[in-house]
C-alpha cells in the first residue's frame, strides 16, 4: 500500500485561492479542500508541523485509505460511511468481528470492533486466549471524533500493513463512535474552538445528556450500554479519546489517569512508571509533543499555575479508579489541526497495545492488588492543596488587551513556543471526608432504581430470603440544599449528616451489598451520601424529603397538652425551646415541635432507607 511521503502530504494543503481562475478550479484533479477550517481565522496562530507520524498515512487514491485520508485529512465519515469502510475491512479479516453493544435513544447500533489473531467474537472466546485487552472509546463526546479515524487507520494496518503483530500478545475492542446520536448532529460550527474536522459532531446526546458526567448515574442508555460492556468483556486498559478545551500550549497529545492518592494505587504506579514512559517516548519519536492533562487555574495568567485533577466517578477516569479498571483520558490540544491530533492518537494507540502486550503480568497484578485491598476507610472527597512538585510547561506566548466588546481583558495569543519553568500545581490530594468501611450496605426492596443501577454497574448483590433482626447505622438528614436548577437531568442535592445505631427489622426482599468484592470501593462511592456522585447526591432519594402527612392544629393542640401532662421531662425541654425569641413568636413551628415527638410523626421523613452494618 502506498504511503505518502512529505511533499505530496503538503500538497494536500492547496487552498482554493491558489488557483488562478474558475477555469483552474474545474479542471483541477481531484478538487483539493480548503486549507483552512471556517474557524481558523478567529484561532490563534499555529506553527507548521510535521512528523515521522506522517508515514502512517495512505495515498487518497489506494484501495483501503480511509475516509479521513480520502478526502485531505480534514474530515471524518458520517455513522453510515464510517461503517460502511468498517464492514468491507471487516469482511477481509478473521481478525475483526463487529458486535453491538445496544441501541442509541433514536435507534442507532453502538457498534464495537472485536480485534483478536484467534478471531474471537464473543466475550467467552476472547478470554481464553488469556491476553491483555485495550478498549478504546472513541466519540464519547462525538464532535471530538479524532479516536475514530485513528483507530479506523490502525484496524486497516493490522489487516494489511504488517502490524497483525500486534494482537500476537494483545487483544483490541474499538467503539469507534460512542455517543452515535450526537455524531450525527454535525456542522462545521458545532464547535468554535477546534481545529477540524470540517462537520463536527455535537457534545451530548439526543437527549442532551453529557456521557462523560454520566458514569456514576447511569442515566443514559448508551452508558448503561458501555458499562454493560465493559462487565462482559472485561478489558485490562480502556482509553478515552477527546479533545480539550482552553489555553494554548506546545503539547499535542495529553493524558491522565487516576492519582496516587485515589482508590487504585497499585494501577496508578503501573500507568504512570510502566505506560507513561513508554508512551511518551513513542509519541516524541514521531514527531508529537506529548504532556500530562492541562487544566490552568486561570485562563488569563498562566503563571498561577496548573490544576492537578482528581477525577471523581462520573468522569470516565474517576470511574476507572473506582473501579479499579486502568482508565486513560485522552484530551489532544483543539488548537492543533486535525490531522496532527488523529495521527497522535493513533500513536497512542498503538503504543497502547504494545504496553500492555509487554507488561500484561505487572498490568494484571496491579489490577488485582486494587480489586481486593479492601481500604478499612475510603475518601469521599477531597480539598486542594500545593504539590510539592512544580511544572515545566511547554506553552505558548500571549499577551493581555483590553476589550471594547466585553469590556474585559482577553488573552491573545501569539503562536510562538514559551517555556514557562516551575509553575505551581494546585491539586484535590488533601483527604477532606472519609469513612469506614461497613461489612455491608441493605437497600429496601422498594428503592428498585437504585438496586437496577447498581446492577448496570456490575456490584454483587443478594436478597434477602426472610425477614432478620439486625443492628445497623442510619444517616439522618438536616439542612437539604436543592441545587437552582437541573443538572444533567437531575436535581443535585446535599445535606448536614449524622447517624446513629438502631436495631430494625430487615425485611425479606432486603437487598445486601456486601463491600467485600472487586467493585466494593465503587459500592461505598455510589452509596455513601456524603461522596459528591453518590446515588443521593445525584438525587435518586429524593422522595424522602417530601413530608406527606400531616396533623391539624384542632388535633395538635389538645395532644400537646397531653404530652406535657405525663412528660414533666419534655415540659422542661419545651421551656429551654422557649427561649429562643425567634421560635417563642412562631406559632406553627411551636405545634411542630410537638408533633415531631409524638407517635404520630413520620419515623421515615429525612431519613437514608439504605443503612450500613458491620456484619
Amino acid at each position: 500500500m502506498r504511503r505518502l511521503s512529505f511533499p505530496t502530504i503538503a500538497l494536500l494543503a492547496v487552498t482554493t485561492s491558489q488557483f488562478s481562475s474558475a477555469t483552474e478550479l474545474q479542471t483541477a484533479n481531484p478538487p483539493q479542500l480548503a486549507n483552512t477550517f471556517v474557524n481558523d481565522a478567529i484561532l490563534p496562530p499555529i506553527q507548521p508541523w510535521h512528523g515521522n507520524s506522517e508515514s502512517l498515512i495512505v495515498a487518497a487514491d489506494e484501495q483501503w485509505a480511509t475516509p479521513f485520508e480520502q478526502n485531505g485529512l480534514k474530515t471524518s465519515p458520517s455513522y453510515d460511511e464510517t461503517f460502511i469502510w468498517l464492514n468491507k475491512l471487516i469482511a477481509q479479516s478473521d481478525m475483526l468481528h463487529k458486535v453491538s453493544i445496544g441501541k442509541s435513544p433514536q435507534g442507532r447500533e453502538i457498534w464495537m470492533i472485536v480485534a483478536s489473531k484467534e478471531g474471537a467474537s464473543d466475550a467467552r472466546a476472547l478470554s481464553r486466549n488469556d491476553k491483555p485487552t485495550l478498549l478504546v472509546q472513541a466519540g464519547i463526546h462525538s464532535g471530538e471524533i479524532d479516536g475514530k479515524d485513528a483507530g479506523m487507520m490502525l484496524l486497516r494496518d493490522i489487516v494489511f500493513n504488517g502490524k497483525a503483530q500486534l494482537l500476537d500478545n494483545a487483544n483490541l475492542l474499538f467503539v469507534p463512535i460512542f455517543s452515535v446520536d450526537g455524531h450525527e448532529r454535525a456542522s462545521e460550527f458545532n464547535r468554535v474552538n477546534q481545529r477540524g474536522p470540517v462537520n463536527m459532531g455535537w457534545r451530548t446526546t439526543a437527549q442532551n445528556l453529557n456521557l462523560n458526567r454520566d458514569y456514576a448515574k447511569a442515566d443514559t442508555p448508551e452508558m448503561q450500554h458501555m458499562l454493560r460492556a465493559i462487565n462482559i468483556w472485561q478489558p485490562d486498559l480502556y482509553i478515552d479519546v477527546h479533545v480539550t478545551d482552553g489555553i494554548d500550549y506546545q503539547y499535542d497529545v495529553t493524558f491522565g489517569y487516576n492519582l496516587a492518592q485515589g482508590n487504585s494505587p497499585s494501577i496508578y504506579n503501573w500507568l504512570e512508571n510502566s505506560y507513561r514512559p513508554q508512551v511518551e517516548a513513542a509519541l516524541t519519536e514521531q514527531g508529537h509533543v506529548p504532556g500530562p492533562l492541562v487544566f490552568a487555574m486561570d485562563n488569563t495568567d498562566i503563571t498561577k499555575g496548573m490544576s492537578l485533577w482528581n477525577a471523581s466517578p462520573r468522569f470516565s477516569n474517576g470511574y476507572g479508579d473506582a473501579r479499579h479498571l486502568p482508565t486513560i483520558l485522552i484530551e489532544n490540544h483543539s488548537l492543533k489541526p486535525y490531522k496532527q491530533r488523529v495521527l497522535g492518537t493513533y500513536v497512542m494507540l498503538e503504543a497502547s497495545l504494545k504496553s500492555i502486550a509487554s507488561d500484561s503480568t505487572k498490568l494484571t497484578s496491579a489490577i488485582q492488588q486494587d480489586k481486593y485491598r479492601y481500604s478499612p476507610r475510603l475518601t469521599l472527597s477531597w480539598q486542594q492543596e500545593l504539590q510539592a512538585q512544580g511544572w515545566d510547561f511547554k506553552g505558548i506566548g500571549y499577551t493581555l488587551e483590553q476589550s471594547a466588546i466585553s469590556g474585559n481583558e482577553i488573552v491573545r495569543w501569539n503562536g510562538e513556543p514559551v517555556l514557562y519553568k516551575n509553575l505551581p500545581v494546585i491539586g484535590g490530594t488533601q483527604a477532606d471526608i472519609s469513612v469506614s468501611r461497613p461489612a455491608a450496605y441493605y437497600i429496601p426492596a422498594q428503592w428498585q432504581q437504585v438496586i437496577e443501577r447498581l446492577s448496570v454497574h456490575g456490584i454483587r448483590m443478594t436478597t434477602l430470603s426472610k425477614g432478620v433482626e439486625q443492628t445497623v447505622q442510619q444517616y439522618q438528614f438536616s439542612a437539604p440544599q436543592f441545587a437552582t436548577k437541573d443538572y444533567e437531568g437531575r436535581q443535585r442535592v446535599k445535606a448536614t449528616v449524622q447517624s446513629q445505631q438502631i436495631k430494625m427489622e430487615l425485611p425479606a426482599g432486603t437487598v445486601r451489598v456486601d463491600t467485600k468484592q472487586p467493585l466494593g470501593d465503587l459500592a461505598i462511592l455510589l452509596l455513601e451520601p456524603q461522596s459528591p456522585d453518590s446515588l443521593f447526591q445525584w438525587g435518586f432519594f429524593n422522595p424522602i424529603f417530601t413530608r406527606t402527612e400531616y396533623i391539624e392544629n384542632y388535633a395538635v393542640e389538645p395532644l400537646a397538652q397531653q404530652m406535657l401532662d405525663n412528660d414533666p421531662a419534655l415540659q422542661a425541654e419545651f421551656n429551654q425551646a422557649l427561649k429562643d425569641e425567634a421560635f417563642a413568636a412562631d406559632p406553627k413551628a411551636r405545634l411542630r415541635w410537638f408533633y415531631e415527638r409524638s407517635p404520630y410523626y413520620d419515623s421515615h421523613y429525612l431519613k437514608y432507607p439504605v443503612v450500613r452494618a458491620n456484619q
